[in-house]
């Protein structure tokens, strides 16, 4: 294992390479180390890789640093999660830009059934502050796991909140795991250790850079069932977030607020563009989701009379198992390639076998 760590995080390191093009290299090579061991010829000729990148690999010398990495993770008890690994966060792989490497030191399932990330100003206003607060607060039965980015404003109240609540909550991190950003929250993350946990794909010795932010956000809208934003300019990183949520087909929610306070706009732009639904509190989230929904017993009778594929028949099991189920967890747990799930999905439903809910989720009829 040391080895493969080793080469999955030089991956993550070489010049010109990249998520996108790190996924393109896996999906031809299937680990790491084999990525290495390739000719320069044969990584060129790959789709999307090209000369210039075929050659950073070839040139990659940096081991010491990922040996130094390994160190450091062994130390401190940092779980890694590769996006080849099974127990990698099934939510991401969607994401066209699904990080290669996550490292993460905490005790919150990141495969959880329900998440939600909430986003939001620096600067808020007390209406922010109490509208944050009730939303988490509400959202406790639901046993979600909130995940936010620690930040000062927004993202520590969602924090704070949630331990208050008894819910697990995630900070995904813009820098390594050996220092806090901000610091005035350390004992904030202290205390998030054991009750959720600190996520990044930057590794140790990086700084909180500011072209950091962009990337530490795509995990934030990544990971998640639903975005909420509660309070930002038009022009404020939550606004980035929820782009990147929509493109990543995720459900955003925003918290409308006064047409003249600035720290409202973005909600209210995103609200206005349907960028994202307009939601006042938690209740209402829950029930487009469809988590008010009471479990039903599942009546394996409903296919009595159908007759279904093997990958049909692989999609049903799994139902049969749960209630409902997120697509990206359906991709993991089947084994089966997206373009198999959609069209086995597909069929289920125009037979009447599995029905769609918001944020792709998918249920027995």
């Amino acid at each position: 294992m040391p080895n493969d760590l080793l080469y999955q995080i030089a991956l993550t390191l070489i010049p010109n390479i990249g998520d996108v093009r790190a996924k393109a290299l896996l999906e031809t090579f299937g680990d790491a180390a084999a990525v290495f061991k390739a000719s320069e010829k044969t990584l060129e000729k790959i789709d999307g890789i090209g000369t210039i990148a075929a050659r950073s690999v070839k040139h990659f010398s940096d081991f010491k640093i990922c040996e130094e990495e390994i160190s450091f993770i062994e130390k401190n008890k940092i779980s890694t999660h590769f996006i080849t690994d099974e127990h990698y966060p099934q939510r991401l792989l969607n994401c066209y830009d699904s990080p290669t490497m996550l490292y993460y030191k905490g005790n919150a399932d990141l495969n959880a059934p329900k998440i939600v990330s909430i986003v939001g100003t620096r600067n808020n206003s007390d209406y922010g502050k109490t509208v944050c607060e009730n939303v988490v607060a509400d959202l406790q039965e639901q046993n979600v796991i909130v995940m936010s980015g620690l930040a000062f404003g927004i993202d520590t109240i969602a924090h704070k909140a949630s331990l208050k609540n008894n819910l697990k909550t995630v900070a995904v991190l813009a820098h390594g795991l050996d220092k806090i950003y901000p610091a005035q929250n350390k004992m904030l993350a202290k205390e998030m250790l054991s009750a959720g946990g600190l996520l990044t794909d930057f590794i140790s010795g990086t700084t909180p850079d500011r072209q950091n932010f962009p990337r530490r956000n795509r995990i934030v809208a990544g990971n998640c069932d639903a975005l909420i934003v509660i309070e930002s300019s038009k022009k404020g990183g939550s606004l980035i977030t929820a782009e990147l949520a929509n493109s990543y087909n995720k459900d955003v929610f925003a918290i409308p607020g006064r047409v003249n306070d600035s720290r409202s706009e973005g909600c209210n732009y995103l609200i206005k563009n349907n960028k994202a639904l307009l939601i006042t509190c938690a209740q209402d989230l829950i029930e487009i989701m469809s988590w008010d929904i009471t479990p039903k017993k599942i009546k394996k009778q409903r296919e009595l009379f159908i007759e279904l594929t093997p990958d049909e028949r692989t999609i049903t099991d799994i139902l049969n198992e749960q209630e409902q189920i997120q697509i990206d967890q359906l991709y993991f747990k089947s084994g089966l390639s997206s373009s198999a799930v959609a069209n086995a999905l597909l069929m289920l439903e125009m037979q009447g076998v599995v029905i769609s809910l918001p944020g792709k989720v998918y249920k027995l009829a």
